[in-house]
């Protein structure tokens, strides 16, 4: 069984769908859920499914102590569900291949450094698009320039304010991402 630990930043509501994806799983299980943040609601939402957290500074982690606690946990992918902070070269070549991230966009349109969040749905709406979406992707050196796995499209129109854009991201990503990392063991 493959063990994952989810790195998150925040709320944490696309962790706890990939925590209530794996829950009965037999493929893998959601060993270790981390955070850079010691008031990071998604800490509370791995809690309620007895899933172990860890918490650590920036300098901790630019330091090596997370990738000494993944290693502890023997943890085989790591998934980032809303992480801001860059990831450390050294924890990067010690997934290869087995580190994925969700972008609230179709890249490489609004990714890269500052867009997350309502940053990028700000962008997308200032330019009139007429579409949005979510792309999974593996994690590299440089902020979203990893190899894309999946994307998925939602159609806007000029009504759609960054609130709105927002609300139909979040359904995408809530709907594929478990599924999309679970493709990802086999």
């Amino acid at each position: 069984m493959k063990r994952l630990a989810i790195l998150a930043s925040g709320s944490g509501s696309n962790a706890e769908k990939i925590m209530d994806h794996f829950k009965n799983s037999s493929k893998a299980s959601i060993a270790l859920v981390a955070s850079n943040k010691l008031d990071a609601y998604v800490l509370e939402r791995a809690k309620k499914f007895n899933v172990p957290t860890f918490t650590f500074t920036r300098k901790e982690m630019e330091a090596g102590v997370l990738l000494e606690k993944l290693k502890e946990e023997n943890i085989d992918w790591v998934i980032l569900a809303g992480f801001l902070l860059k990831i450390p070269v050294e924890l990067i070549r010690a997934f290869p291949d087995k580190m994925v991230n969700i972008h609230p966009a179709l890249l490489p349109k609004y990714g890269g450094k500052g867009m997350y969040g309502a940053h990028v749905h700000e962008a997308v709406k200032a330019a009139g698009e007429k579409e949005t979406g979510i792309t999974i992707h593996l994690v590299n050196e440089n902020y979203d320039e990893g190899k894309i796995i999946f994307q998925a499209h939602t159609a806007l129109d000029e009504l759609d304010t960054p609130d709105s854009i927002a609300a139909k991201v979040h359904e995408l990503e809530h709907k594929y991402f478990p599924t999309v990392i679970e493709e990802l063991l086999d």
